[in-house]
């Protein structure tokens, strides 16, 4: 079986510090579970790890995708928000890692995999892509996670992923940062242009 899942089940701490560039692993066990989301799918997480020989659970994490106007692509999300936190993620594109799925399945992988390109994104650097690719009048507002929390109902994951074992697997898989413009503003930009 190969399991979408979420990396949406940790949070920055003092053994994998925001900036230290040292992520989360497919060994460590959930630390967050902020919302029921998180704390459900840790617990999830944790029973499939007695299947590991024939279950293969890829760990997504805000994916983005180059349909724009999807209304569940993080970009999409973010843009259209009020006012957004400025803290470095792992993610998910879409467009490049899905591929990458199908393969896992017919090499018959198994284990846990942080399905995340390598590195960390903040929501401005983000934001500041899609405004000098596509956008060039886009503005946007950031607030505080204290201020965030005050208008959301359930507390956010934050965290860096170690997306290590997928790229053994896959040598070729671009950095967040390289592969959000490869496959997403960059295809934009060219789609935009021949309109």
């Amino acid at each position: 079986c190969l399991i979408f899942a979420t990396g949406c089940i940790f949070e920055y701490n003092t053994s994998h510090p925001l900036g230290s560039g040292i992520g989360f692993t497919e060994d460590d066990a959930p630390n967050f579970d902020g919302s029921y989301y998180s704390k459900t799918k840790g617990m999830v997480e944790t029973l499939l790890r007695d299947y590991k020989d024939n279950v293969c659970v890829l760990r997504v994490r805000m994916p983005i995708s180059s349909d724009l106007q999807c209304k569940r692509n993080f970009i999409y999300k973010i843009k259209n928000y009020a006012k957004i936190v400025n803290i470095p993620n792992s993610m998910t594109v879409l467009d490049e890692l899905l591929p990458y799925s199908v393969e896992m399945s017919l090499r018959q992988l198994s284990g846990v995999y942080n399905f995340t390109n390598p590195g960390v994104i903040s929501h401005n650097e983000l934001l500041d892509l899609y405004r000098d690719y596509l956008e060039p009048e886009l503005s946007y507002t950031n607030f505080s996670l204290e201020e965030q929390a005050k208008v959301i109902r359930a507390a956010r994951s934050n965290n860096e992923l170690n997306s290590t074992k997928l790229k053994n697997e896959f040598p070729e898989m671009l950095g967040i940062r390289d592969s959000v413009i490869k496959f997403v503003f960059e295809p934009a930009k060219a789609n935009q242009a021949s309109l």
